[in-house]
């Protein structure tokens, strides 16, 4: 099955497909699942993982290089576009550092410090993808950063949640108890 596009060719259905989509944007959502596997295992480990971010900040800027690449015609464009890139990076490390310096560290618990370097992250990515123009970078760092208060919500409520995980159990167990020896009473 096909379907027309705009300049009159056509689409066919595997085109659409997920490993299409998974193609065309895996270096997106590997940006997303590196940062928030970071977040994670910060949380659990109760530890910052100061050589991950200072690794990812550079992966991810070397993803914004490989975005544009093609885009670019001359040698100039492109040594522009990979100074920018590193120099911007360059910054968001050095922010990433002072984060980590022992008399700042010492005044955040982990997962704090986690949080602020995803902002840091979030918002290196989304101004990595403004200057040069990749809207999907820029939304990788909006859903990096909409994922601060997010992640920090779930912290709080977790308890909160397994509560309330709980007393559905709690009620419904007893109604699942009763369905169970009705029916066990009438078969």
């Amino acid at each position: 099955m096909s379907s027309p596009m705009p300049d009159g060719s056509m689409l066919t259905r595997s085109e659409f497909g997920l490993q299409t989509f998974l193609k065309r944007e895996w270096p997106y959502l590997l940006m997303v699942a590196l940062a928030l596997f970071g977040i994670a295992y910060t949380s659990v480990s109760r530890s910052p993982m100061t050589l991950y971010w200072i690794v990812l900040a550079p992966f991810i800027g070397i993803i914004c290089v490989i975005t544009r690449w093609r885009d670019l015609d001359t040698r100039d464009e492109r040594l522009r576009l990979i100074w920018t890139q590193a120099l911007h990076w360059a910054a968001v490390l050095v922010a990433m550092h002072l984060m980590f310096v022992s008399d700042v560290a010492s005044m955040m618990n982990a997962d704090a410090g986690a949080l602020a370097v995803l902002i840091l992250l979030a918002l290196g990515t989304f101004t990595a993808g403004v200057h040069i123009w990749a809207w999907r970078i820029c939304l990788v760092g909006l859903i990096l950063g909409i994922g601060v208060p997010g992640i920090a919500w779930l912290e709080q409520s977790a308890f909160l949640l397994l509560l309330a995980v709980l007393v559905l159990i709690a009620l419904a167990a007893p109604l699942v108890w009763s369905m169970r020896q009705r029916r066990h009473e009438l078969g």
